[in-house]
């Protein structure tokens, strides 16, 4: 399927505003990992430790009433969502809080007698679980991308492992920078959706190099600027179609997929947009510019 017709647009000619966006992004994706490292971000309950509920009523209940019920029984530090499918509720409490998760079903059993409920889930999470959560999170991270650099390394050049790599954890710091600039929890989801869009990000990236070095071997005498820009737009149509048929799944998950998965659906429509953009204004532009061809060479 041919979406495009034959382009010829200039994308290494761009590299130095994509840079500057791009370094903007993953600035702020920094700052993002830094403040979650110091625990001030917005902390899910699987790394700062606490306990979730999910309760099914009897009848609609809203958030309002609920929170109402649970501050007069005094229990204000809660985190509440009200899941419509159902008549659902979904009730996180973060370590600090003193009360269990009994007194809160009985607050609430007291508060909100018209409507009972039963318990559909309850899970609870300690720190020390939270903390090793943390610690496996970041060793996880730091394989997959050590992964990348051995397979790219492996399968083309070291340089294109290197450029897979940076390109990967600028799609990781523009998900993060956005979800901590947004004020959105971090929890485990986040990380899976992270770690999916890396594998992602890495396909997309693979492709663009895989046409990059056959043309690279056919057009010898060219300047790698030329080499790269013709082999960014010969791809470039296969590149649309599949982010596109990847971001209208994205997109179903977040507007249909319920509550409890919304924030993993997000990171995924965001991480759709940001891996189709670093593999070709990230990726390819920083191999180009670390490997010179003979023509440019002679031309410096």
């Amino acid at each position: 399927m041919e979406l495009l017709r034959k382009t010829n647009i200039d994308f290494i000619g761009m590299r130095k505003i994509s840079f500057v966006i791009s370094g903007i992004v993953a600035l702020i994706g920094i700052i993002g990992i830094i403040q979650i490292g110091r625990g001030a971000a917005n902390m899910g309950i699987d790394f700062s430790g606490g306990t979730s509920m999910q309760l099914k009523f009897a009848q609609p209940v809203t958030t309002e009433a609920a929170r109402n019920a649970l501050s007069k029984g005094g229990v204000k530090e809660v985190e509440l969502q009200e899941i419509t499918d159902g008549n659902q509720l979904l009730v996180k409490m973060q370590k600090s809080t003193a009360q269990s998760a009994d007194n809160v079903q009985a607050i609430l059993k007291q508060g909100l007698p018209a409507n009972p409920f039963t318990v559909e889930s309850s899970t609870e999470i300690g720190p020390s679980i939270g903390e090793k959560l943390k610690q496996d999170t970041l060793v996880a991270v730091a394989l997959s991308m050590l992964g990348i650099i051995l397979y790219i390394a492996w399968r083309f050049d070291f340089k294109f492992g290197v450029a897979a790599v940076v390109a990967t954890m600028h799609d990781v710091l523009a998900i993060i920078a956005v979800f901590y600039v947004m004020d959105k929890e971090v929890n485990i989801l986040l990380i899976t959706a992270v770690l999916t869009i890396a594998g992602y990000s890495l396909t997309d990236t693979v492709v663009v190099f895989d046409r990059i070095r056959e043309n690279m071997h056919k057009s010898l005498k060219d300047p790698l600027s030329v080499v790269f820009n013709r082999s960014i737009n010969e791809v470039l149509s296969r590149t649309i179609i599949t982010s596109v048929t990847t971001f209208m799944a994205a997109i179903s998950l977040f507007l249909f997929g319920g509550e409890v998965i919304h924030d993993f659906a997000f990171a995924l429509v965001v991480g759709v947009l940001v891996a189709t953009y670093s593999s070709v204004f990230v990726a390819s532009p920083i191999v180009a510019l670390w490997e010179k061809s003979p023509v440019e060479t002679k031309a410096a």
